[in-house]
């Protein structure tokens, strides 16, 4: 990510050499925001952690020569991508965007006047499923079994849904992923970034209802993969792969069992599930706290 900084925010970033650095955030006017493992701290201009008042203080020209990198010095070529609030870079990292909206249309155009980058490095997990993946494809059985991630924010659920997807697709599986934000392939002009499996279609930047009708009308996938489920609308689209004899792995947020069966969204939907994974921090990222077991006999 740090070829795309402008050189004095670049080199205050090598100079740090941050193991596992996973974000850079840039903010007009306030001081330069890095976090790995550790969490978040504020480098100074020599590239060491320290407090907020010694930080290096983002300028205009850092922030412009950024963008400048970013976009390739044309703007307007990425205005799809803008609407949607973040730019992908070769590799699949994800740059966030912070500034004012532009609408026409009662629809967002454009965003102007960017005060604040957010830098997000992606990183495949390799082997994140392992713990899993005997339970949702048995190796006795034909098939895979529907799956849920369930976790609050910031737990891992996409780490672990992009290390399924790809096990499940290298077991034999025909996989179409509905990648809505483009996080799961991080897919980078149409070309997934990271690997998903070897028989795995991405359908990048589709809402869910539409990637469904895609999928199924084109693709004949014998899965459906797809991220962050809970919102108007997913529990049609849910009923609509049931009744396809599609089988899903998606995520959602939350931290219990109760607490989904609580939810509009899951009223009627929970039952296509098989397998619920529940998520936490509690010993890093991805940590699996619990499997259950739900409706084996659908």
């Amino acid at each position: 990510m740090e070829k795309y900084l402008s050189p004095t925010l670049r080199a205050i970033v090598q100079q740090a050499a941050l193991p596992a650095l996973e974000e850079i955030r840039i903010r007009l006017n306030r001081p330069l925001m890095v976090k790995n493992r550790q969490g978040f701290r504020f480098l100074s201009i020599q590239g060491q952690p320290t407090s907020a008042a010694h930080a290096y203080i983002v300028n205009r020209d850092d922030l412009e020569r950024t963008l400048q990198l970013v976009t390739e010095n044309s703007w307007y070529a990425w205005e799809q991508e803008i609407q949607g609030g973040y730019l992908t870079l070769p590799g699949g990292h994800r740059v966030g965007l912070g500034g004012k909206a532009v609408y026409a249309a009662g629809k967002l155009k454009t965003i102007k006047h960017v005060s604040s980058l957010n830098f997000r490095q992606a990183r495949a997990v390799v082997g994140a499923a392992d713990p899993i993946i005997g339970k949702v494809a048995p190796k006795d059985s034909p098939r895979i079994l529907s799956t849920l991630i369930v976790s609050p924010p910031g737990c891992g659920k996409t780490t672990l849904l992009r290390d399924l997807t790809r096990q499940v697709a290298n077991r034999g599986f025909q996989v179409v992923v509905i990648d809505e934000r483009s996080e799961i392939a991080s897919s980078y002009r149409g070309v997934p970034q990271l690997d998903v499996g070897l028989q795995t279609d991405v359908l990048d930047g589709y809402d869910k209802e539409l990637g469904v009708n895609h999928a199924l009308r084109g693709l004949g996938p014998e899965v459906v993969v797809t991220d962050e489920i809970g919102h108007g609308g997913d529990a049609r689209i849910l009923a609509e792969l049931a009744r396809s004899g599609v089988r899903v792995i998606a995520t959602c947020h939350g931290e219990s069992w109760e607490q989904l069966q609580s939810r509009s969204w899951a009223q009627g939907s929970l039952e296509m599930f098989e397998l619920v994974v529940f998520l936490s921090r509690r010993r890093g990222p991805g940590t699996i706290e619990s499997v259950l077991t739900v409706n084996r006999g659908s």
